[in-house]
């Protein structure tokens, strides 16, 4: 099982964005940031999850992805498979190809405080404006 977390972070309205994921399973341990120029916060966690799941390795195959998010909006509309807001109706169509390919996908909000790393890593996309996927502990 794939266990993911992401988070965006979004400066003023639509500003400034970044975004964060850590993924880890029994064979890999993955941790990204990326900044994105202009995003609202509810479109940066969108962009996270998106971002997470193209880092992720091609061959899933049976593997289960357990997506872990402070978004509500997020969890909400992947759990009900469908969204009526434009702004979000094309990168959510582009998240469902990527979690078709998985055997089951599970999406839990979790708090905030939860979240913690991939906070940091969607503000360190933000602040240094770059993007970076690397292997964690």
């Amino acid at each position: 099982m794939i266990e993911l977390y992401t988070d965006g972070a979004s400066m003023g309205l639509s500003g400034p964005s970044g975004l964060g994921f850590v993924a880890k399973n029994k064979q890999f341990c993955l941790e990204g940031y990326r900044y994105m120029p202009r995003l609202t916060n509810h479109e940066a966690e969108f962009h996270a999850l998106l971002f997470a799941l193209e880092a992720l390795p091609l061959d899933t195959n049976g593997e289960i992805l357990s997506i872990r998010s402070d978004s509500k909006i997020l969890v909400d509309t992947i759990e009900k498979a469908y969204t009526r807001n434009p702004r979000f109706l094309t990168i959510y169509q582009a998240i469902e190809r990527h979690l078709d390919s998985y055997a089951h996908v599970f999406i839990k909000w979790i708090p905030d405080m939860k979240n913690k790393r991939a906070d940091q890593l969607a503000r360190l996309g933000l602040h240094t404006k770059s993007e970076k996927i690397t292997s964690c502990s």
